[in-house]
């Protein structure tokens, strides 16, 4: 048995660069992402960079599947679940949006702090296993970081305060950075 491609293409190239992350570590990640559903994905509106933005027009999206609620945001379909979700996955995994890359991580922006929040296993089951192999756990920290600040760092202050007034239920934070450190 090996790791699908569909599989892979969700990891982070970290993941898969990583010798301490065996076969069986990303079996059981992909058996637990596989079985998952689309968790993550259900009423999932992830913020839109203008990069970002960009990036996802020349994959393929249309104007008609963003939506402007104070900042650009991936509309939903009319069962909740993400509007790029399909046949049980993400459409565009690997350009996806820089929420999605730092995924199970989360953020809030306090001043000219940025909080990271970690989403509990009911959210993302494959919590969990991160948290059972530190290693994993602060590689995908670290892409988490890099995708977070790139993302705040390319909004508006208006953006992110309308991101920000979203309610983040089931999660812990883990880290504050600052803003011009995270640049």
């Amino acid at each position: 048995m090996t790791v699908t491609p569909e599989f892979s293409n969700r990891l982070s190239p970290t993941f898969l660069r990583s010798d301490f992350l065996t076969e069986d570590w990303l079996l059981q990640a992909e058996d637990i992402c596989m079985r998952c559903g689309g968790q993550c994905c259900t009423d999932a509106h992830p913020p839109l960079s203008r990069s970002c933005c960009q990036r996802l027009m020349a994959a393929g999206l249309t104007p008609d599947m963003v939506e402007d609620v104070g900042y650009k945001r991936l509309k939903v379909q009319e069962n909740g679940m993400c509007i790029l979700f399909e046949h049980g996955r993400c459409s565009i995994h690997s350009v996806k949006p820089e929420t999605c890359r730092a995924g199970p991580f989360t953020f809030d922006v306090k001043g000219e702090i940025i909080e990271i929040y970690m989403k509990h296993a009911g959210i993302c089951p494959v919590v969990d296993l991160l948290k059972e192999t530190p290693e994993a756990f602060q590689q995908q920290y670290q892409l988490a970081v890099k995708s977070i600040t790139h993302l705040v760092s390319n909004l508006t202050q208006d953006e992110i305060d309308a991101i920000c007034r979203m309610e983040e239920p089931e999660t812990e934070k883990v880290a504050e950075i600052k803003k011009e450190l995270s640049a």
